[in-house]
């Protein structure tokens, strides 16, 4: 890398907007860049994070799912997530890192939750925004979930979260401040409308200072809608962080303003956590777009069967969706697990023992 990945912030890019990845990914690509000096082609080391995490994926689902069903499903589900053709396409293919991030975004909900292990889920939870900035909108819910957990879980998930943040991102803000936040943390992602609402406000001819603000700055809008609703169904149902983290990611790719075919990732893992029938029916269609969609002379110029196909996909996930929130709801309504506890019953037990025997 000629600027280094402190630097590289600064610098206008041949053929691309801006360099809009997080910190880490910049070293990730260091990393790699080092690695090809012995000779392993960088074709193949591009694409070994993603193509890893999703292995990861795979186990993180099958340990939610197991914890909250039958075997027989956790097994089905994280089957599901390793032949996913979403993710086969988009980390295999492609070899983005969206898979990455949403792989610690799920991870820091089941440490957590399921783990009880606040300190591991805050470092988790940095690391899914320091590769990809999009599971910005969970962290509200994680922060929620470990405040509810007691005052040692919250402070444990704040210092592992904030010591990475530091470490991760410490140089960039003391080196390049403005730069980060234009390119990373304000991305709107490419005007193509290929995708979602912009599409559809595109066929149905809504006027188009519609379409440019949503574009825009309105879609933070949609953002913060996501952020909300994932705080909504975290005070609801704490236990099933897990879930409301898988839902609230789907939601982002269903409001999203952007087009891409690697955003599709952001829901392909989670919708198995939602159940095996949802994540199977958007694998299948929406894998089937991505493939389709990579196999064009763009991954950004879509024909019109991939673009069919994405908007019945669309409707697809508006339905795990709903399926997701009512399965959330319908869980039974209990705090998660907050530190275990400790000799506090054993002394009182022992405390009453000895007024039994003053009074016989």
């Amino acid at each position: 890398m000629r600027y280094g990945p402190i630097r590289i912030y600064e610098q206008p890019l041949p053929g691309l907007p801006v360099y809009n990845h997080p910190p880490l990914a910049g070293w990730m690509l260091l990393g790699l860049n080092e690695l090809s000096e012995l000779g392993i082609p960088f074709g193949t080391l591009i694409r070994s994070p993603a193509s890893i995490a999703d292995f990861f994926c795979a186990i993180v689902v099958f340990e939610i799912v197991r914890r909250r069903g039958s075997l027989g499903a956790a097994v089905a589900c994280g089957v599901g997530v390793a032949a996913s053709p979403v993710l086969i396409a988009t980390s295999g293919y492609h070899g983005n890192t969206d898979a990455v991030a949403i792989t610690f975004a799920l991870a820091a909900a089941h440490l957590l939750v399921d783990r009880r292990a606040p300190l591991a889920a805050g470092v988790a939870a940095a690391l899914s925004i320091s590769v990809k900035f999009i599971p910005v909108v969970v962290i509200p819910a994680l922060f929620l979930v470990a405040l509810r957990a007691g005052r040692p879980a919250l402070i444990r998930f704040s210092a592992g979260f904030a010591a990475l943040i530091a470490l991760v991102w410490g140089p960039v803000l003391l080196t390049v401040p403005q730069n980060l936040k234009e390119n990373v943390l304000e991305y709107a992602g490419g005007g193509y409308r290929l995708w979602g609402l912009v599409r559809f406000a595109d066929l149905f001819g809504l006027p188009e200072s519609f379409i440019t603000y949503i574009e825009g700055d309105g879609h933070f809008l949609f953002v913060l809608a996501c952020a909300a609703a994932g705080v909504w169904l975290a005070r609801l149902r704490p236990a099933q962080l897990p879930v409301v983290v898988a839902v609230t990611m789907s939601l982002l790719l269903l409001l999203s303003t952007a087009s891409a075919l690697q955003y599709l990732t952001w829901a392909a893992a989670g919708l198995f956590v939602v159940g095996f029938w949802e994540g199977a029916a958007y694998s299948c269609l929406l894998g089937l777009t991505a493939v389709l969609g990579y196999q064009g002379r763009s991954a950004v110029h879509w024909s019109e069967t991939v673009l069919l196909l994405a908007e019945l996909g669309w409707l697809v996930l508006a339905a795990d969706l709903v399926s997701g929130v009512r399965k959330i709801l319908a869980a039974r309504p209990e705090p998660p697990a907050g530190p275990p506890a400790g000799p506090a019953p054993v002394a009182a037990s022992c405390a009453e023992q000895r007024a039994g025997c003053a009074v016989n």
